[in-house]
C-alpha cells in the first residue's frame, strides 16, 4: 500500500513537468485546500486545513508550505483575508492528477433518465429538457450545442447563488459570452476529439472568457454521425468530481436516445 502511494506521488511529480517538483506533503496540502475552497468559496488558512483535513503537520508547517505553493504559482493571497485560494494552474493540476470522480449511483442515473425519457423521440424537446436536467443536477449553467447551429441553455439563475458572481463584471462577461455564443464554437473545435471529457479553466477559455470560469464538456456523436457538445460552465471552483461524471452521463444518454431519432 505504501509503495503504491509512493509510486503515485512520483508519477504526479513527473506529470507536473518542468514546473516544480512537489513533495507528498505539498500535494496533500494543495489537494485539501482546493477541496475546501470548492466547498466554501472562501480563502483557506492553515488552521482550517490542520483542523478539518487531518494533515500530519502543524499549522506553522502548513503555513510555510502554503507560502512555497504560492511562490510556485499554485496559490494566491486575496486582499481581504490571510487565507489563500487556488490559481487556475492549481485547479488544472487537481483535475488532471489529484481528484477522484464520484460514482453516480444507479438511483441517480435512473432519476436523470426519467426526467427526459418520455420525450426522447422529439430531438429538440429532448435536448431542451436534458439541458434543464443537467443544470439542475450540477447547479451551474448547462449548454447543449449541435453542429447544425442549434443551442440550448439553462441554469442562468444558478450562478446568482455563487459568491464569484456577486461581482457584476464577472457575471456580465459570462452572460454576454453566452448570449453571443459564437465564442464557444472555437472551444468545441479546438480540443482533442479522441478525449472523453474536456475541462477548460481560466485562460484556456480564450480572451473572450478569460477569467474565473471553468467549463466541462463532452462531444456526442449520434448513429447517423450528427455531432454536438454538452457541457457545464460556472466558476473555476466547479465541483469537478461530480460535474465531470454527470456531463459524461448526459452525453452518453444523448447518444443512446439518438438511435431512435
Amino acid at each position: 500500500m505504501i509503495r503504491t502511494k509512493l509510486l503515485v506521488v512520483r508519477s504526479q511529480k513527473l506529470l507536473i513537468g518542468t514546473m516544480h517538483d512537489l513533495t507528498q506533503r505539498q500535494i496533500e496540502i494543495l489537494k485539501s485546500l482546493i477541496e475546501e475552497y470548492i466547498e466554501t468559496a472562501e480563502p483557506v488558512g492553515s488552521e482550517t486545513l490542520e483542523k478539518k483535513h487531518a494533515l500530519s503537520a502543524s499549522p506553522a508547517t502548513i503555513r510555510n508550505e502554503m507560502v512555497r505553493l504560492t511562490n510556485y504559482g499554485y496559490l494566491k493571497k486575496t486582499h481581504t483575508s490571510s487565507g489563500r485560494i487556488p490559481t487556475p494552474l492549481a485547479m488544472k493540476f487537481y483535475v488532471k492528477q489529484l481528484m477522484k470522480e464520484k460514482e453516480l449511483s444507479v438511483a441517480e442515473e435512473v432519476s436523470m433518465k426519467e426526467k427526459v425519457w418520455d420525450i426522447r423521440d422529439k430531438e429538440s424537446e429532448f435536448l431542451k429538457e436534458i439541458v434543464r436536467a443537467l443544470a439542475e443536477k450540477t447547479g451551474a449553467i448547462a449548454i447543449v450545442a449541435t453542429d447544425s447551429g442549434e443551442y440550448f441553455i439553462s441554469g442562468y439563475a444558478n450562478i446568482l447563488d455563487m459568491p464569484e458572481f456577486f461581482d457584476i463584471d464577472i457575471t456580465k462577461t459570462l452572460l454576454l459570452a453566452i448570449d453571443e455564443f459564437e465564442c464557444f464554437r472555437p472551444l468545441f473545435a479546438g480540443v482533442e476529439q479522441d478525449k472523453d471529457i474536456h475541462v477548460l479553466i481560466g485562460e484556456e477559455l480564450g480572451p473572450r472568457l478569460s477569467g474565473p470560469y471553468g467549463f466541462v464538456f463532452k462531444r456526442y456523436i449520434t448513429p447517423d454521425n450528427t455531432t454536438g457538445d454538452i457541457g457545464v460552465i460556472g466558476p473555476t471552483r466547479l465541483d469537478y468530481t461530480y460535474v465531470v461524471p454527470t456531463v459524461r452521463y448526459f452525453g452518453n444518454l444523448i447518444e443512446e436516445v439518438a438511435r431512435g431519432w
